[in-house]
């Protein structure tokens, strides 16, 4: 039998018919290479985005706070320094009331003036005081009136002794204590101060009051560079105002729940510090410094 013989032409064909293989087997692979890629990525940013949805959870004011883990509220640091937060006392030596004083059946006058003390303290002036009655005579400050003949039972501030009977005018003075706002004691009370009621009609016995006198009182503002002023409520400070100056300003406000200290005092355009010195021993709960629902907070400077 003959020889097989392959032409030229045909061994030509033989070798593109075999690259072509080749070619394709390469192809296919590479081809599951990137499909395997492509599911491993796809796969990688599911899992991201998967993570990167979750929500971030806000901190939330309990309902019901443990006094016991309290603190006393801290001015966070700020990125400038701020001034200090300052109040100047009325001068000393400022007369904040003053009158004349007679007893319904004119045996007891005398003179009194309220004067501030220049440290937020203020005394009360008394001069020219006379008396025929037979006991020794008494005063004292206090905020709701009694009227003439009533036992007094409470001896109020500024409880002082004048003088007993006589005819020559006695001056003297007593400090009203620790009182810095002393307006709201409204009433200068007049009383016998005998100790026993032995020999002395009734309506001059012990504790017998004998003149009931209102005290207008005038006393200034103090300066101040803390002037607190509403900016609205937001989150965090949505409380009420529940009280003004005279002037208009907030003077005080109740605590909303979940408010916190930082953004009550950014409310009233006011420092933490600021809000801490007007609210002495300020109390709060959880790092966030959190507020007590309910409370009440100062914003008046002329109040502390």
């Amino acid at each position: 039998m003959a020889p097989l013989t392959v032409s030229p032409r045909s061994r030509r064909m033989g070798r593109v018919v075999a690259a072509m293989g080749v070619a394709a087997l390469v192809t296919a692979t590479l081809a599951g290479c990137f499909a395997l890629g492509g599911t491993a990525t796809a796969h990688a940013a599911h899992k991201q985005s998967h993570h990167s949805a979750a929500p971030t959870k806000r901190p939330t004011a309990s309902a019901t706070p443990d006094p016991a883990l309290s603190h006393p509220a801290t001015a966070e640091p700020a990125a400038t320094p701020e001034p200090s937060p300052t109040i100047t006392p009325v001068p000393a030596g400022t007369v904040v009331a003053e009158a004349d004083v007679a007893s319904p059946k004119g045996s007891i006058h005398f003179h009194y003036r309220m004067v501030a003390n220049g440290d937020n303290t203020y005394s009360a002036q008394y001069s020219g005081f006379t008396s025929t009655v037979p006991v020794p005579v008494s005063v004292t400050l206090i905020d709701v009136p009694p009227s003439v003949g009533d036992g007094l039972t409470y001896h109020g501030v500024g409880d002082h002794l004048l003088g007993g009977p006589t005819t020559s005018p006695q001056s003297s003075s007593v400090s009203l204590g620790s009182e810095t706002e002393p307006s709201y004691l409204g009433t200068l009370v007049t009383y016998s101060s005998v100790a026993s009621g032995d020999d002395v009609p009734v309506e001059l016995g012990p504790n017998k009051v004998l003149a009931v006198n209102t005290i207008s009182w005038h006393i200034p503002a103090r300066q101040t560079n803390v002037h607190p002023v509403d900016g609205g409520a937001r989150t965090f400070a949505t409380g009420s105002v529940t009280e003004t100056t005279a002037g208009g300003a907030p003077k005080s406000y109740l605590i909303a729940p979940g408010d916190l200290t930082a953004v009550v005092a950014q409310r009233f355009g006011i420092s933490v510090a600021d809000l801490i010195w007007l609210n002495a021993g300020l109390e709060v709960f959880g790092d966030q410094q959190y507020l007590y629902e309910g409370t009440k907070l100062n914003l008046d400077p002329n109040s502390i």
